[in-house]
């Protein structure tokens, strides 16, 4: 991992085209329970504060063009990203375009980046565990119609911090029982998950074992991350990817 304060770079060996990077909450203008380097229209921050971050993101990361955001709904689709399409309903993006900027904004969820070996395609995934369940991962592989695939997970609630019910392991063992060990019992009776581990094996079903980052904690890494379990009302960090 590589990169300045205000954003990690992914630690993969992608293709010399390939740019990709993941904002942290410093460096930016919003204020209070949103500081700092909010992208995120949606979670109550100022409307202005936002369009002046996404902005400063734009020059940080001296990005191409301006982002092609989501309307995230913790889906399973995934959409061509197209820079004149209003806000498309959808959990993940791919382009083969250059210069098009794919993005999803997480705090908590799983931001997972991949791109082909060739550099000729990449996509951004917002991965939830409702999207790792019913196949956010796998509808995007589909629609990269890409057998050769690199694949980089970046931050999200660490195993030691994302507690679940018995339904959302139920979910995933009705599923395969290959995910039987993405799951740590309680004394309470509910479960620890390991997000990380259950897109590790989703991917594994897929044939993909190109798969780097992983270990962050968006949860007690206060400093650098957002999280929504950890504060509730907060801002998001953005995972984006792009083609030269």
């Amino acid at each position: 991992m590589s990169g300045i304060k205000h954003w990690l770079t992914p630690d993969w060996p992608a293709p010399a085209n390939i740019h990709a990077a993941t904002t942290l909450r410093v460096g930016g203008v919003s204020g209070g329970a949103y500081s700092s380097l909010n992208p995120a229209m949606h979670v109550g921050d100022d409307a202005d504060l936002v369009t002046q971050n996404r902005q400063i993101i734009k020059g940080l990361l001296g990005l191409p063009g301006d982002p092609v955001w989501l309307d995230q709904i913790h889906s399973h689709r995934a959409v061509q990203a197209v820079t004149s399409e209003p806000l498309q309903q959808a959990d993940a993006s791919y382009t083969s375009e250059s210069g098009i900027v794919c993005a999803v904004m997480t705090a908590d969820c799983l931001p997972l980046l991949m791109c082909s070996t060739d550099g000729s395609q990449v996509a951004a995934v917002h991965a939830g565990w409702r999207g790792l369940l019913t196949g956010v991962i796998s509808n995007t592989v589909s629609a990269m119609q890409q057998s050769n695939l690199l694949v980089w997970l970046g931050p999200a609630i660490g195993p030691d911090c994302f507690e679940v019910g018995a339904e959302v392991r139920d979910a995933f063992l009705a599923k395969s029982a290959v995910f039987i060990p993405a799951f740590k019992p309680q004394s309470n009776g509910k479960w620890l998950a390991d997000i990380y581990q259950l897109a590790r094996i989703d991917l594994g079903l897929l044939g993909i074992d190109k798969v780097y980052g992983g270990g962050f904690c968006t949860v007690t890494e206060q400093e650098r991350f957002y999280s929504y379990r950890r504060d509730k009302q907060t801002g998001r960090m953005a995972t984006l990817i792009w083609r030269a």
